[in-house]
């Protein structure tokens, strides 16, 4: 059995952990959680998700009694198991994630230094907004669990860190000639 699980896979399984959820219930958890905000996972893939867990033998469903009644999903020792590994896992080890600013600056050279230095400051505009929105998702969503608030706070953090870092690009670019 492949231990490894995709970020949807991981999602899905630690949902289903909490409480044993078909499928229409994940996705109102995480559309109640604002999820979405800080993983890739559509409503449309959350049943392929749950059939490739079940496959997988880390969840299982139970078959429904009336025929218009939905399918629940509850977790297996073996899906605990990975689901515990994974999670220390994640919080334990950086995984890069690469941004497609590192390649617009790798790409420097070829532009005028007015047209690099106005698509930094168009991208802080954009950062700060992003930053404004997820702050506002936040407020709409309490109360939230600890846990979430904490997923959001990173989220903002890492915007925060990002506008600071273009601030200081843009003062340093600007007092330095263009080479």
């Amino acid at each position: 059995m492949n231990k490894d699980l995709t970020d949807a896979e991981f999602l899905v399984l630690g949902l289903v952990a909490e409480m044993p959820r078909h499928g229409y219930q994940l996705e109102q958890v995480i559309e109640q959680r604002g999820m979405r905000e800080w993983t890739q996972i559509g409503f449309s893939s959350i049943y392929f998700v749950l059939s490739k867990l079940e496959k997988k033998e880390l969840i299982c469903s139970e078959k429904p009694t009336r025929t218009k009644a939905k399918k629940i999903f509850t977790m297996t020792d073996a899906g605990h198991e990975v689901l515990v590994s994974q999670a220390l896992a994640a919080l334990r080890e950086i995984r890069p994630t690469y941004s497609s600013a590192l390649l617009g600056m790798a790409h420097w050279p070829v532009l005028e230094r007015g047209q690099a230095l106005e698509a930094l400051r168009v991208r802080g505009e954009a950062v700060n907004a992003e930053m404004m929105r997820v702050e506002d998702i936040l407020m709409d969503k309490q109360p939230l669990p600890d846990f979430v608030e904490a997923l959001f706070d990173y989220s903002i953090g890492q915007l925060k860190a990002e506008t600071e870092w273009i601030a200081r690009t843009l003062d340093y670019m600007n007092t330095k000639p263009w080479i």
